[in-house]
């Protein structure tokens, strides 16, 4: 959830700040305000977000504004950007969209509910995302429906792919679902209540989940429970998994890092409730909101203190994004930021 501060006057610039062994490359105030949208990256550098008034940004490498999409409606989902270049993202106009790299309209497809999931990509190309109709969608990409499956309850989260195809997504009736990529129930798994945040899948098949119920799951492909841990948060964090198998999430007000057995490596508490994932980075930083208003990174084995924090507007309200290059793009509700951190040695 968007934590509400004041709105600050800011500037877009060019120069190079550095702060703390990070240096702040460029901030974009966003057109029209606030964003919850989590910047994607292509593979040519631009940077693509949703904003609150309802349009899709695409910005260029050094921050500046290439072309812009309107939609009737709020953004909230992130996009996703398919081999060709097609831009796919939710609005809450109940459309889904595929934009050109230039930003003209391919197609969209209509769901009788809000499109807040965020799309993902198969390798063939099908894009899969949810609706708050409660219904699952996979559309190929020429815009034809394949197929849509019905859950009891709306379905906000992202979807995650495994390698043999099957996709796993959440759903507000409590329950975690494995789909095949002909749209057949594989397995579902029950909770204690809604599931809000994405699922991820780990090098070995292992699915990680976290449910409002305040547990963290950790399941076989098969859908049987191979352990649970009980974080007590009541936040819909995605968790993320490191090239160790080390998972890093946000539950309640704390930063929790466990390991693939399920046991707690590290937690790290903060003065209010945190929803969005962190990011990982190549050399094992783990890039987290730290209130009040920073963006931090935390090492992978100790917590604390960071490894460094860069002051932003306010906290972060998306995910980061870390490009192959170590920059990370984070959003501070109003503002785009580019920074990068001065050491890239392992923490």
């Amino acid at each position: 959830m968007l934590l509400l501060a004041a709105l600050f006057a800011s500037t877009l610039t060019a120069r190079t700040e550095t702060t703390n062994a990070v240096s702040k490359l460029w901030r974009l105030p966003l057109l029209g305000g606030q964003t919850e949208s989590s910047p994607a990256l292509a593979p040519d550098g631009t940077i693509y977000i949703g904003t609150f008034h309802g349009w899709l940004l695409a910005i260029s490498p050094d921050g500046k504004i290439k072309w812009k999409f309107k939609t009737k409606v709020e953004i909230k989902s992130s996009p996703a950007i398919a081999a060709d270049g097609t831009i796919y993202f939710g609005s809450r106009d109940r459309n889904f969209y595929a934009l050109t790299p230039k930003g003209n309209l391919k197609w969209k497809q209509t769901t009788g509910g809000w499109v807040d999931s965020s799309p993902a990509i198969a390798a063939d190309g099908t894009v899969y995302f949810g609706s708050w109709d409660g219904s699952f969608y996979a559309v190929a990409p020429d815009g034809n429906l394949k197929w849509k499956f019905a859950t009891s309850n709306l379905v906000t989260t992202s979807p995650a792919i495994a390698g043999d195809g099957t996709v796993y997504f959440g759903s507000h009736d409590k329950c975690l679902y494995a789909l095949s990529d002909a749209g057949n129930l594989k397995w579902k798994f029950l909770t204690g209540a809604e599931i809000d945040g994405s699922p991820a899948i780990a090098a070995d098949g292992i699915i990680y989940f976290q449910s409002t119920d305040g547990i963290f799951y950790a399941l076989r492909p098969d859908g049987t429970e191979l352990w649970r841990q009980r974080l007590g948060g009541f936040t819909p964090s995605s968790p993320v998994v490191d090239a160790d198998g080390n998972i890093f999430v946000m539950s309640g007000n704390d930063h929790v890092s466990l390991s693939h057995d399920g046991s707690i490596r590290w937690r790290h508490p903060t003065q209010v409730p945190l929803d969005m994932a962190g990011g990982v980075t190549a050399n094992g930083q783990v890039i987290v909101s730290m209130p009040w208003h920073a963006i931090s990174s935390l090492g992978a084995t100790n917590c604390w203190p960071p490894l460094w924090d860069f002051r932003m507007g306010q906290n972060l309200t998306t995910e980061p994004n870390i490009s192959p290059a170590g920059i990370i793009y984070g959003v501070d509700g109003f503002n785009l930021f580019a920074v990068k951190p001065a050491n890239a040695s392992p923490p």
